[in-house]
């Protein structure tokens, strides 16, 4: 085999198509079983280019890898090691987005990670055996799978999937999601543009539509963490905790050095990402350790963000503290500087990152954790600073995992909450919109209304084709005091709050009676977004919320909106496909049934209505822009 790969390599330097140092490449590729696929330049010109459709169905980009764990992949307690896992995801990830980019990729950040299953196993005493173990441990199957959901202009996001396998009972189990960023390198001084991803299942085109928020997200999370801190008392409240052991921060800290040697390195000569995240996690779980004496276990990670690269031959400076320690919890702040051979040269900041531990008993549930004392000026910032990240891990779990079968559907309005408020309200429409099974249960003239059947709910769609420009009928849709002109159903609509240039808060007063003859009012969430790609619509997505200024009152039966707003397409420069999208609430699902029937045709003239209303205002709003 080796022989004929040698002739093969031969035959092709007699044809010009590689040159002798190629030949080493391939053979160290070939030898290592590497996964990435090989350079453009290596392809033999007779060779067809395998297609999209060649792989089974899969995306173009799914780089699928299991791993064996070895006893050289485990911590001393023959657990696998977080920092090894974190080294397989990156790798996978890596060769992920290079597939795509067809080009160098680095890793730019990666976003937080929440263990589903620990990957640490928990000794537990049970009667008749010693010890019974769970989590991953040597001898079973890690398995990673991870594809690019969305290009951006040089950048794009990883979707990572993490499993373990038993071999012994064939059971699988969820370990972990995560995104990563990354960024294709092209030569010196030149800028990679990365082509467009063309989703084609379901699951990639809701991947593909969501990938936007989650890049808002990350550009706007030292906004809310700031924003959040402005609004909170200046003075450190120490929490008090009945028989706890205190504990000053300063002597949780560590700090750590390591040389970054060739193995460390990636194919382009930078420190391997994967490898400067397992050096990170090595020295907070000592941080954690410092704190409650015991072996801790990583149960989150809050997004490693890489501020620059690293190269062989720089020494790298590993920093971790225990920020705050809450019940039974802890956040230990790691971060990782470098620099060269020369003391003098300053260090270079190169990653950060938050990470949460727990300590297990003998049961598997958390211990209460000893309290920390913050040190006088930047340990008491760090203090805070872990406790606003703690509301706001809080407020997103909850907005992002709030079931749809759950009632009230509105969720509490708060500040330090409205990213991820957002963030969920767009995500849901466009989730909605992404639905493959929509089907045509109505067209009249030029109205057409679809439905989708989905377990308890009934969504509708309804549709048309306006000589009205994208842009114009976003503006005119998105304010919700205008709805009025057009749909029959708003009598009123106030503005409570306009939280920023995107979203906005109203109070809606319906012209329909409840079943206790009082007319239904609403307070909703409204968020705009503009096309983030080409091809991407204009949004506007409602979602109920609370407000404590304005609360249920006796005069009004309170509704309550799932998830609704408009998506606007670009047809042409002048005409645009306006489409409303709507997940029927269950006071709203007889008069839904009813127009998708054709019993009634009030969704018809309604939209029929808007369409008038867009025309008619057009020609004000250009006015009134051009004025601005």
């Amino acid at each position: 085999m080796l022989s004929f790969f040698w002739l093969r390599c031969l035959l092709k330097m007699v044809k010009g198509n590689i040159v002798p140092e190629d030949i080493l490449s391939f053979c160290c590729n070939g030898l290592q079983g590497s996964t990435s696929p090989p350079p453009p330049c290596s392809r033999d010109p007779g060779e067809r280019e395998e297609a999209p459709g060649a792989m089974g169905g899969r995306s173009p980009t799914e780089v699928q890898m299991s791993q064996l764990v070895l006893p050289c992949h485990t911590n001393h307690r023959g657990e696998l090691s977080a920092g090894q896992l974190l080294k397989w995801i990156d790798t996978a990830a890596c060769l992920s987005a290079e597939r795509h980019a067809g080009c160098p990729c680095v890793t730019a950040s990666m976003d937080d990670i929440y263990f589903e299953h620990t990957i640490s196993q928990t000794y537990i005493n049970t009667p008749g055996q010693q010890r019974a173990r769970s989590g991953v441990c040597v001898g079973q199957v890690v398995n990673i799978k991870a594809k690019v959901n969305r290009a951006f202009n040089s950048s794009m996001e990883v979707g990572i999937q993490v499993s373990y396998e038993d071999l012994c009972s064939g059971k699988h189990c969820s370990i972990c999601k995560a995104y990563a960023t990354f960024v294709a390198q092209g030569p010196p001084g030149t800028k990679v543009k990365l082509k467009p991803l063309a989703p084609q299942t379901e699951e990639e085109k809701i991947e593909h539509s969501i990938a936007a928020e989650r890049r808002r997200m990350r550009l706007v999370h030292k906004d809310t963490l700031k924003d959040l801190l402005t609004r909170s008392p200046r003075e450190t409240e120490l929490e008090t905790r009945d028989g706890s052991v205190v504990v000053p921060a300063e002597k949780t800290r560590v700090e750590s050095v390591e040389l970054v040697l060739p193995p460390h390195a990636n194919h382009q000569g930078n420190t391997f990402g994967g490898q400067i995240m397992a050096w990170m996690e090595n020295v907070a779980t000592i941080a954690a350790s410092r704190l409650c004496h015991a072996h801790p276990t990583l149960r989150a990670i809050e997004m490693f963000h890489f501020r620059g690269p690293s190269q062989v031959g720089d020494r790298l400076v590993l920093k971790a503290i225990v920020n705050n320690a809450f019940k039974n919890s802890m956040e230990v702040g790691v971060c990782a500087e470098a620099y060269g051979q020369e003391m003098s040269v300053s260090r270079r900041h190169i990653n950060s990152a938050f990470m949460t531990f727990v300590v297990l008993d003998e049961e598997g549930r958390p211990r209460t954790l000893p309290m920390v004392v913050p040190q006088p000026g930047d340990g008491e910032r760090r203090y805070r600073e872990a406790s606003a990240r703690k509301k706001i891990r809080l407020d997103r779990k909850y907005v992002v995992s709030c079931k749809q079968t759950e009632v009230p559907l509105s969720v509490p309005w708060d500040q330090s909450n409205k990213v991820y408020l957002s963030y969920n309200n767009v995500s849901a429409l466009k989730t909605l919109v992404a639905k493959a099974n929509w089907a045509l249960a109505r067209e009249k003239e030029k109205v057409r209304i679809y439905t989708l059947e989905e377990d308890k709910f009934l969504s509708f769609r309804i549709e048309m084709s306006v000589r009205i420009a994208a842009g114009q009928a976003f503006s005119l849709l998105s304010d919700l005091r205008r709805r009025h002109e057009w749909d029959s159903h708003y009598a009123s609509a106030e503005l409570v709050q306009q939280v920023d240039e995107d979203d906005a808060i109203y109070h809606v007063v319906s012209q329909t009676l409840s079943h206790e003859n009082k007319p239904q009012d609403f307070v909703i969430l409204a968020s705009r977004r503009k096309p983030c790609d080409k091809g991407d619509p204009y949004v506007v997505a409602f979602r109920s919320v609370t407000l404590p200024t304005h609360p249920a009152c006796a005069s009004f039966t309170r509704g309550e909106t799932l998830c609704s707003g408009f998506c606007v397409w670009p047809e042409s420069e002048e005409a645009s496909k306006v489409a409303y999208y709507n997940q029927a609430t269950p006071g709203y699902l007889a008069y839904v049934t009813t127009n998708v029937a054709g019993l009634s045709s009030s969704f018809c003239a309604t939209f029929e209505a808007c369409e008038r209303f867009l025309l008619k205002n057009k020609d004000d709003l250009i006015a009134r822009l051009r004025d601005l």
